[in-house]
């Protein structure tokens, strides 16, 4: 590495020309090797990738400081010009992204991923780069950190929504820091992008209140200077359009959308490589393909440890929603400004985040009706040493951006996502807001973790437990006031003294006839129940289950000792507690009566206390259900 930053010398011309010969090579060599992969836009970015590497801040020395620039790739199928450029610049060893690409026990996969140096952020999914590449820029302005960031795009992915969500947040908020590298080639996996799906890419982005430059993507000279200038102008974000060939310089590749995503035979690269006038030396690198890749550890930063207070008590009925209101709002007067970022979708007073944009309105973000960028662009904010929260309706902030959860999943980030109006809990809003689905979403997610309060009390100390967490975590909400949960003493059960514990279910009431097991909202007409129940000589236990990821079979075992459990929520049974225990059931072949009481059919619009009615989940019914299994 030359420089930072910087203007093109006379020797640049001469190495980096002849590196992007070496780096197509490579391309060649990993993708007939794998017998897969995307070599055609790989060969289109190559110049791209070179050039932007040399240009910003970032060397295999200062990769592991925060404060050097970022570099998000967005368009991730084009892996292989990513691994040849970082193998040529010294961040990782050529040959083994060569013989490891799509390997299994390999960090080279398909797509590009963390942890490999070089590589911020795992993508593939085309369309949210952009939005990734917005949360780092904003970490920059948070943490006052001089760096900037680049993203670099595909030309067919400019047709995602998505991608106008982040363009639009760029500028409302400043991230002058930021610049687009569009790898404009006019092909894609179908033909022509302007056959797939004409967009306006230039006059978007202009629209939207960025500057657009067009270059030769195929000219250093010219990917220098329009760099320079990006940089340069620290008062609006950059979309520099280069104008590429796929399959560049390997002439029966060339424009050929049929490369997008094939790889070439051994005689096709053999012609290939006699082209770039590199060694063909694919026989012995097949043969020494099998050999051990190195893996990659990550280093990602620390955050911040939060000051908690004091948990606020509750002993009247209350909205747990207020409570995590007042929380967050306590949370943010005791901790430093920019330790703490909170999200919002147009729905700030009704998930409550409005307290904290009054306490710290530098630090609150309204995105609009812009969840899909928003769950990235939080996500990637996450990963720079700042606690982030998004507060949104489940069926927004779930069920909407799923795909965007699952690669924050994927990217190990640290979002707090509160998800209100949950179950028929919504009422009135009707079917569409009714959000019965989310565990089922959230249980295919290997890393998030779901706690749901049962009162206003339980979500204090819930919040102030998850927001000290790393990782990502949901807490999850309903929209109407809770009576608060007591011992049989009167005792408040989740008071000062209570501690949360991420996986306990607590036991609130001891039975030997029976045992429910309920969560969130209904917890307290389990308890309704188990007062009917009683006064018919019927005694069973009522059990909370606030972690329903992380259910403790011993704590199932011991209840199936009283021969029934059933299951009480108000959202889908097939995928919902209900299933969850059931699992654990089968698994360890636990002889007992079990029921499932939950939704079985979407909702309609009515009170919460008609709804459950109607479909069978108020008290009344899950009575009936129990001494219907005790005959």
């Amino acid at each position: 590495m030359k420089g930072f930053h910087r203007d093109l010398t006379a020797e640049d011309l001469k190495w980096l020309p002849d590196l992007a010969r070496l780096c197509r090579g490579d391309i060649i060599k990993m993708t007939t090797l794998a017998g897969s992969g995307h070599p055609g836009g790989s060969l289109s970015s190559i110049d791209l990738y070179l050039a932007l590497y040399s240009f910003a801040n970032i060397t295999p020395e200062n990769y592991t400081d925060p404060r050097r620039d970022r570099i998000v790739i967005s368009h991730g199928h084009t892996s292989p010009g990513a691994y040849a450029a970082l193998g040529r610049l010294g961040f990782i060893d050529p040959r083994e992204a060569i013989l490891g690409f799509r390997r299994i026990e390999s960090p080279y996969e398909g797509h590009v991923v963390r942890p490999v140096p070089g590589i911020e952020w795992s993508t593939g999914n085309l369309g949210q780069g952009l939005s990734a590449g917005c949360g780092y820029a904003l970490a920059a302005k948070l943490k006052g950190w001089d760096y900037h960031t680049f993203v670099l795009m595909s030309d067919g992915e400019q047709a995602k929504g998505q991608v106008g969500e982040a363009r639009r947040f760029a500028q409302k908020y400043g991230l002058t820091a930021l610049t687009v590298l569009i790898d404009h080639n006019h092909l894609q996996i179908s033909g022509r992008v302007e056959d797939i799906m004409p967009v306006n890419i230039k006059e978007n982005y202009r629209a939207d209140g960025w500057r657009v430059l067009e270059v030769s993507g195929h000219n250093f000279k010219a990917l220098f200077k329009a760099l320079a200038t990006a940089l340069a102008d620290t008062e609006t974000p950059y979309a520099i359009l280069a104008a590429t060939a796929m399959g560049k310089d390997v002439s029966f590749m060339e424009n050929k959308a049929e490369y997008h995503g094939r790889a070439l035979n051994r005689e096709e690269c053999a012609k290939a490589l006699a082209e770039l006038g590199v060694e063909d030396d694919l026989d012995r690198l097949r043969s020494e393909r099998a050999q051990p890749v190195k893996t990659f550890v990550p280093k990602d930063i620390p955050l911040p440890d939060l000051a908690m207070g004091k948990v606020l008590t509750y002993p009247d009925p209350a909205d747990p929603r207020q409570a995590f209101g007042n929380t967050l709002e306590d949370i943010a007067r005791l901790n430093p400004e920019n330790t703490l970022a909170v999200f919002d979708c147009d729905l700030a007073e009704s998930v409550q985040t409005v307290k904290f944009s009054k306490v710290r309105p530098s630090n609150f973000f309204e995105a609009g009706v812009s969840e899909h960028t928003t769950a990235t662009i939080s996500g990637a904010l996450s990963v720079n040493g700042i606690v982030t929260v998004w507060g949104d309706f489940g069926v927004f902030g779930l069920d909407e951006v799923y795909n965007q959860l699952r690669l924050n999943d994927i990217n190990r980030t640290n979002l707090k996502i509160v998800a209100t109006h949950l179950g028929y809990n919504v009422g009135p809003d009707g079917k569409t807001h009714q959000c019965v689905d989310y565990l089922g979403l959230l249980r295919n997610l290997f890393g998030f973790r779901l706690v749901l309060p049962c009162d206003a009390n339980h979500a204090d100390h819930i919040a102030r437990y998850v927001l000290k967490q790393p990782g990502n975590w949901v807490i999850g909400l309903g929209r109407t006031k809770l009576p608060a949960v007591r011992d049989e003493s009167g005792k408040l059960m989740f008071g000062d003294s209570y501690q949360f514990e991420y996986g306990r279910v607590d036991r609130i009431r001891d039975g030997d006839d029976g045992a429910i097991f309920s969560m969130g909202t209904m917890v307290f007409r389990a308890l309704e129940a188990r007062e009917i129940l009683k006064k018919s000589g019927i005694k069973v236990g009522v059990y909370n289950v606030s972690a329903p990821l992380a259910v403790d079979p011993k704590v199932i075992e011991e209840a199936a000792r009283t021969k029934l459990i059933v299951t009480y929520e108000d959202h889908n049974v097939h995928s919902g507690l209900g299933a969850i225990i059931g699992q654990i059931i089968a698994e360890r072949g636990l002889a007992l009566k079990f029921q499932c009481l939950g939704v079985r059919q979407y909702g309609a619009s009515a009170e919460p206390d008609v709804l459950y009615n109607k479909f069978g989940l108020d008290a009344d019914a899950l009575v009936k259900s129990v001494k219907q299994a005790l005959g």
